[in-house]
């Protein structure tokens, strides 16, 4: 006896349930290229000019910039297409949550407590502050 074939609409939601669109996922992968660009960039740039050995400013400045983009994105009301490419393309490769709690507990393991305190303060207080910023602006505008 052979096993029961499923019925045409089980097969039907099947197909439609594994069906991937390619778009959003070429919208996030090219967003995620731009971003992770310009984090390398702009971690270059910080490093180069402002970083110290004891404090991971270049981390901090990318999630602050990162937030006030995001911010930017959301709060103006970008459409599902923009929120693929700007929001979890651009703003997911750029920011960066796990850098910031590896150099966060690296600084707590090394002694400097209060930098590694100062650190998650910061990055926090930094981001919020930057998205709270993008929303006055917009509604400003």
């Amino acid at each position: 006896m052979s096993p029961a074939l499923p019925s045409a609409p089980l097969l039907e939601a099947l197909a439609r349930a594994i069906t991937v669109d390619p778009e959003p996922a070429h919208v996030v992968g090219t967003g995620g290229a731009i971003g992770a660009i310009g984090r390398y960039w702009v971690g270059q740039w910080v490093s180069s000019r402002l970083e110290r050995d004891r404090f991971p400013l270049a981390t901090v400045v990318v999630n602050v910039l990162g937030s006030f983009a995001l911010g930017l994105v959301v709060f103006a009301g970008a459409s599902e297409a923009t929120l693929h490419l700007v929001a979890t393309g651009i703003c997911g490769s750029f920011t960066t949550f796990s850098s910031f709690s590896v150099e966060t507990l690296r600084l707590y393991e090394r002694g400097d407590r209060a930098l590694a305190i100062g650190n998650a303060a910061v990055s926090l207080a930094g981001s919020l502050a930057a998205i709270g910023l993008a929303w006055g602006l917009v509604a400003a505008l």
